[in-house]
């Protein structure tokens, strides 16, 4: 299975797959301290909101390790720390999820060294979490995806978004391993490509029939009926069900709805934020105006126009057909039935249906 994110305990690092490189090169990252782990969530080395909270969480983990904070007390420290990983990326919720989790298991540390193998420990769980969420959230994704389907999927939220196996993505895969036949368009994504660098990887990999397609020719192929289902992941889910989505995600539900396509969003229950109700209370992420300007390094707009680059777009629930989650499939999407379901412990079931 692919991991994008591993701790090497011989080594006491943290090894991302460089996630700016694919599919041309595939390189490592090493991260012996939480500096060197927050570029790497500022830089998208590490990516897709799941992988981010688990590398924040082994990140916290270096951060204890680190021969330069031990000078300081322990729980400034370890505040600094945290500070310093939950101020990379703002609107992917599990980043803050991790880390207030790791909190939680350090509260009654106040050694260095003891409270290192505690938070590894934690970081360790959060992953085979993660890992078990997105099985078993593919597992509820591929019972709606019927034999013969071609689905869309948008930017990547595959097992490189994750600690393995993928939320969307995981539904191909289980449906592949159900030994379902159907086909998969791939949006490019623009403006860092991630559906063309990354899921288009991913797929080739997985050998999974798929075909990549400019974001621009999604709206024909769901108009011209070659399109039986959209599947997107999440970076935030609010209590009504509002989803924080990669830039591009809002117009591919629009179309969707027009024209009678079923819109899922395949999402841990991690990622839901039940502290905020609406779209606008979500911080959405404004990157780098030159990630629109160039592609892969080779300019494509000129340096003095101005550029709008926000990384993630609000979907309304009532766009929404469903909201697939590791703990079954929330339909319909409406105010109650979120915080019933979030709320419902370890039952699995379908909300509503």
């Amino acid at each position: 299975m692919l991991e994008a994110v591993v701790y090497n305990r011989e080594q006491s690092r943290l090894e991302l797959l460089d996630q700016t490189l694919l599919p041309v090169e595939t390189r490592t990252v090493f991260c012996k301290t939480e500096q060197e782990t927050a570029k790497a969530i500022v830089d998208m080395q590490v990516r897709g909101a799941p992988a981010i909270g688990v590398a924040a969480a082994y990140g916290i983990v270096l951060g204890l390790n680190n021969p330069q904070n031990h000078g300081k007390p322990f729980k400034t420290a370890f505040g600094e720390i945290c500070d310093l990983l939950a101020g990379t990326r703002p609107t992917a919720v599990n980043l803050f999820w991790a880390i207030d989790r790791m909190k939680k298991a350090l509260a009654g540390c106040s050694d260095f060294a003891a409270a290192a193998a505690v938070a590894l420990d934690e970081a360790d769980a959060i992953k085979t979490e993660d890992i078990e969420m997105c099985r078993i959230i593919g597992r509820f994704g591929a019972s709606l995806l019927k034999n013969g389907e071609t689905w869309l999927t948008h930017c990547n939220a595959g097992a490189l978004a994750t600690a393995g196996y993928g939320t969307a993505l995981g539904v191909f895969r289980a449906a592949q391993e159900q030994g379902k036949q159907f086909k998969v368009f791939v949006d490019e994504t623009r403006p860092l490509l991630q559906g063309a660098r990354l899921t288009a990887w991913e797929m080739v990999q997985e050998k999974i029939d798929a075909t990549l397609i400019c974001d621009n020719m999604a709206g024909g192929l769901i108009r011209d009926g070659k399109v039986q289902g959209v599947v997107v992941g999440a970076d935030r889910i609010t209590a009504h069900g509002f989803v924080a989505n990669k830039i591009g995600t809002y117009p591919l539900a629009v179309l969707a709805k027009y024209n009678g396509v079923p819109f899922y969003v395949a999402a841990p229950d991690s990622t839901f934020d039940m502290t905020i109700k609406y779209g606008e209370e979500i911080k959405i992420e404004e990157r780098d105006h030159d990630e629109v300007r160039y592609i892969g390094g080779q300019q494509v707009a000129p340096k003095e126009i101005k550029v709008y680059n926000p990384a993630f777009d609000v979907t309304p629930p009532e766009l929404i057909t469903a909201i697939i989650t590791n703990k079954g499939i929330i339909r319909p999407i409406y105010r109650d039935t979120i915080p019933q379901f979030i709320g419902a412990g370890t039952t699995v079931r379908e909300v509503g249906a």
